[in-house]
């Protein structure tokens, strides 16, 4: 009786261990490509490839009279920064002026966008992945 207890409990703790190690691959599993929506404009974004680094396109709009923003190139040639994270130019069509961008991956459906001014004044939105 104790034999079996003591196997199902060292089976559990090697079970438990494997998870924890497991998590960490899962998370970084989670990539930028595809296409995401802002969830302040309804604007879409596919975020691609582009020679190894990573760019993004506005490819809808919810508004129709920014409909001419369509194909504008907000994001290119973003650099893997850290595991989860890329840094890049980030053009506001709002204003027309590029800041300091940083896209961080919060999971594999949450894409978090910041832009940064002076690299100290910063403003983010978390988007949701389309497809």
């Amino acid at each position: 009786m104790i034999d079996s207890k003591f196997t199902s409990l060292l089976v559990m703790s090697f079970a438990a261990v494997m998870l924890l190690i497991g998590l960490p691959s899962i998370a970084s599993a989670a990539d930028p490509y595809g296409t995401w929506i802002r969830p302040s404009t309804g604007t879409q974004v596919s975020f691609y490839d582009c020679g190894g680094k990573l760019c993004g396109k506005i490819v809808a709009v919810k508004n129709q009279s920014r409909q001419s923003e369509v194909g504008t190139v907000i994001m290119k040639g973003a650099v893997k920064s850290a595991d989860n994270q890329w840094k890049g130019d980030l053009l506001n069509t709002e204003d027309g002026k590029t800041y300091s961008g940083v896209v961080t991956m919060q999971g594999p459906n949450a894409l978090n966008l910041k832009g940064c001014a002076l690299g100290i004044i910063c403003q983010g939105e978390t988007w949701t992945k389309v497809k």
